[in-house]
């Protein structure tokens, strides 16, 4: 592959944990969750985004989620054990994890940020996230991707 590597793929080849890459065309500047899935051929079931939020006492949290669902705040900080969370803004994206909006990689941010997936992960074979930059996907097998981001796994979707 003459693609770079990005963080993300840099990590998990450290940890010695398979993936597949799907890139797409973002000229059109498409990079919405179902955007993308339809541009990699995939289920948006399986296509899931990485959400960044700052709790009340300080810290960051990290939500992953399918695509199509939106992440409920109360889920989210309960199942952090906050009292509250709130998004974080996007000029603070880079910041905080060292990619930029539509290329947040649960994998390989500047910290080992909490972390958290729907439960809905635990039912697929494979997940696909963000490879860490935009026009870059990669696909994981759960239960490695859950152990290289030291996540765990809860209830955090709306409706």
């Amino acid at each position: 592959m003459s693609e770079a590597k990005t963080n993300a793929m840099r990590m998990l080849d450290r940890e010695k944990i398979p993936y597949n890459v799907h890139t797409y065309d973002n000229s059109d500047g498409k990079i919405d969750g179902p955007s993308v899935a339809a541009k990699i051929g995939q289920d948006p079931k399986r296509v899931w985004k990485t959400l960044v939020t700052k709790g009340s006492s300080g810290g960051y949290f990290v939500f992953v989620l399918p695509v199509e669902l939106d992440l409920d705040l109360k889920k989210a900080a309960k199942a952090v054990g906050e009292k509250s969370v709130s998004m974080i803004r996007v000029d603070e994206i880079n910041k905080v994890t060292g990619y930029i909006r539509g290329g947040c990689s649960p994998v390989g941010m500047k910290k080992l940020y909490p972390t958290v997936f729907d439960r809905r992960v635990e039912d697929l074979p494979t997940v696909v996230v963000s490879g860490g930059r935009i026009g870059t996907q990669i696909e994981v097998e759960p239960d490695a991707l859950l152990k290289a981001v030291k996540a765990v796994t809860a209830d955090i979707t709306a409706g």
